[in-house]
């Protein structure tokens, strides 16, 4: 009998059956208080004058209408370029002791995001909050003393100016409470290999040692690892190896084009949670088994406002003009795109995330991230989301009994025109004029935008078959393999050249 499980999972159920549903408005308005009321004494905080802000009638209003939007490039230049030089105080009370290094898809120099301990305290919360939510769930009591696996980026972080320094899921790994390392797969020490395929090598050969009950990652990467985990013990599946797997909590993309292709590694279905943890914090997760949309995290210092997603403001490079306007939780609709803005205890302040994001419930504040502000593939009226998208590979999976988890695509200039030119990783290889005009056929009827664009400046879809192991070579040959590293769906030309060279050469 699971002892412990049973008393971990009633104290869930009874937190659960305790609490009262909050309201997600009234908890931003919140928030929104404790960050401008702690950082009222920083170098920011003065210089946009927090405690007039304060004293407004209509905080969220003065707040928006006195700070101005900031990228990354806009934040870094005025403000966290002090920060990382050691300087205290700049936009948020003292100084991190860690950066997040992201590069995101397609940046090729890391960016470096401050990780403030309320921001770390921030996430262990949110953490906490996800596995209450396992209620909803009605995961059996024996799941509650399984190992979980955690694949992240390594946690050997680097010194920097007596900082440390990694992506965000080494620096959470680095950093899980005491109490958790029991739990925590693979342990410290294979965590610290800084080499993606000698750690899941490590995991390889270590995997018959471990009950896994969970996993945590990016579906990409954890596929991957799987495979290996599979291989390596030459089993059919990976219940052969972890028979009380009964979770996989996925994070960083949408798991919907994995869907397939990871169903395929398990000997039966497991439950699938999809989280939102960013470099610059943990922004929502799903809370409920009836819908994969995610709960924004309303209560834990991190305010959220929201852009309407329209060409009128949104620069080409993924930047806001100055007089777009901003939204609060309660002024949103839904199935609307939005821009994601947040300001944090990390001292991000109206920061552009670069995720567009969509309400499936708003008195719920539930979203799905529907895509990149860099990512909509607009180049000639086509208006598509990297969540069309999405749909439109799922549509083909289908509709030709295939698995296609990784795909990029171009608006490509040919001799005659503009091509939505695609790479499809696939093992399973097909007649590519077909397959282009099942795609073309699919995005057509779903999406009016895409039909009339069809019918003026877009000449067709190209379609080729990679492996799905090219675009893990890619993220190498970037030196982003494994971690927080997720593929670029839709590349600018000058990027999907230097992709287009890359799989000629590896063929």
């Amino acid at each position: 009998m699971a002892i412990i499980g049973n008393i971990i999972k009633g104290v869930i159920e009874a937190k659960d059956a305790l609490s009262k549903e909050p309201s997600p408005v009234d908890e931003q308005k919140k928030v929104l208080k404790e960050l401008l009321d702690k950082a009222k004494d920083t170098q920011f905080g003065k210089q946009y004058n927090f405690v007039s802000i304060l004293e407004s009638h209509t905080i969220p209003k003065a707040f928006s209408e006195a700070i101005p939007y900031h990228d990354y490039n806009k934040i870094t230049e005025e403000w966290w370029s002090k920060t990382i030089e050691g300087e205290p105080d700049v936009a948020w009370p003292s100084s991190p002791d860690f950066f997040a290094l992201s590069s995101g898809t397609t940046g090729k120099k890391s960016k470096r995001i401050p990780v403030t301990k309320d921001m770390l305290d921030s996430i262990t919360r949110a953490g906490r909050q996800q596995v209450f939510a396992m209620s909803n769930f009605d995961m059996p009591a024996d799941f509650f003393e399984k190992e979980i696996m955690m694949l992240g980026s390594s946690t050997n972080l680097q010194e920097r100016d007596g900082k440390k320094e990694g992506e965000i899921s080494g620096i959470s790994a680095s950093n899980i409470p005491f109490w958790f390392k029991k739990y925590y797969k693979p342990g410290d020490e294979i965590a610290k290999i800084d080499d993606w395929d000698d750690r899941v090598l490590s995991i390889a050969k270590n995997a018959k040692n471990w009950d896994i009950g969970a996993l945590s990652g990016i579906p990409s990467w954890m596929e991957l690892m799987l495979k290996k985990v599979i291989d390596y013990h030459n089993a059919d599946d990976i219940h052969q190896i972890w028979p009380n797997l009964q979770a996989f909590t996925s994070g960083g993309v949408a798991f919907d084009p994995y869907e397939k292709s990871f169903n395929a590694l398990l000997g039966h279905p497991i439950q699938i949670i999809d989280t939102y943890l960013a470099s610059e914090g943990f922004i929502a997760c799903q809370v409920r088994p009836e819908t994969t949309s995610m709960k924004l995290i309303t209560d834990n210092g991190i305010y959220f406002e929201f852009v309407p997603f329209e060409p009128k403001y949104v620069n080409q490079n993924g930047s806001l003009t100055d007089d777009a306007p901003s939204l609060t939780l309660d002024e949103v609709e839904e199935d609307v795109d939005y821009v994601l803005i947040i300001s944090t205890v990390s001292g991000a302040w109206r920061y552009i995330i670069g995720d567009t994001i969509a309400f499936t419930d708003v008195e719920r504040a539930e979203i799905k991230i529907t895509g990149r502000t860099k990512f909509f593939l607009n180049t000639v009226g086509s208006q598509l989301s990297v969540n069309k998208l999405n749909d439109a590979v799922k549509h083909l999976e289908e509709e030709l009994s295939i698995k296609v988890p990784e795909y990029t695509l171009c608006a490509k200039r040919y001799d005659d025109g503009f091509y939505h030119s695609w790479y499809l990783g696939s093992d399973t290889g097909l007649d590519e004029e077909k397959t282009a005009t099942v795609l073309d056929n699919y995005l057509k009827e779903a999406n009016k935008n895409y039909k009339v664009a069809r019918s003026k400046a877009l000449e067709g879809v190209k379609v080729s078959f990679v492996s799905q192991q090219m675009f893990a070579d890619w993220s190498g040959a970037n030196k982003k393999k494994g971690g927080q590293v997720k593929i670029e769906r839709v590349m600018g030309e000058d990027r999907f050249k230097e992709w287009e060279d890359f799989v000629s050469q590896q063929s």
